[in-house]
């Protein structure tokens, strides 16, 4: 992993699983080499599951076709979609998999600088794409969810966390 990479790894991973229940239920979306299921798993959260286009997800697809993939709406406590939804708008499919309450955990390029995160890429100093950023969006600007806590990293990078409305507010 590249530096800047590695450095954002263990940031990401101490604020978004700080305040996660060990016996939650997660589901990755965009698993990619397995770093943060591999991580989650050896730090005691044995109930994970990662989704990815590609091997070795735990579940090779589209995410926003959950339902042909055996997932179940309303079935996880957590999402994780790091440095992922600049390439898929999943933001419908998260909030039908998450349960009343649920967290979606989110990290994504601020669009404005993603001019940045390509020179960063070029120099080596950080992870390449995979994909392109087709999706690009502001998280203050994201539907749905009805409490969320955003910050900005570096001026480059947003991190949020959205909740899905508890049950007990939907009557």
């Amino acid at each position: 992993m590249h530096p800047l990479s590695q450095l954002a790894a263990r940031k990401k991973l101490d604020y978004f699983t700080r305040h996660v229940p060990k016996a939650s239920s997660l589901l990755e979306i965009g698993c990619g080499s397995g770093w943060v299921g591999r991580h989650l798993r050896a730090h005691g959260w044995t109930n994970y599951i990662g989704i990815d286009l590609f091997p070795p997800a735990d579940i090779v697809g589209d995410i926003r076709c959950w339902r042909d993939l055996g997932l179940a709406a309303a079935s996880f406590d957590v999402i994780i979609a790091f440095e992922v939804v600049e390439h898929v708008d999943c933001f419908n499919a998260c909030y039908e998999l998450l349960k009343p309450g649920g967290k979606l955990m989110v990290t994504t390029p601020v669009p404005h600088m993603d001019w940045a995160m390509k020179v960063l890429e070029a120099t080596g100093l950080n992870q390449p794409r995979t994909s392109p950023h087709e999706n690009l969006v502001y998280l203050d600007k994201v539907p749905l969810f009805e409490h969320r806590v955003l910050k900005t990293i570096a001026f480059l990078a947003q991190w949020g966390i959205f909740t899905k409305q508890p049950a007990s507010l939907n009557a």
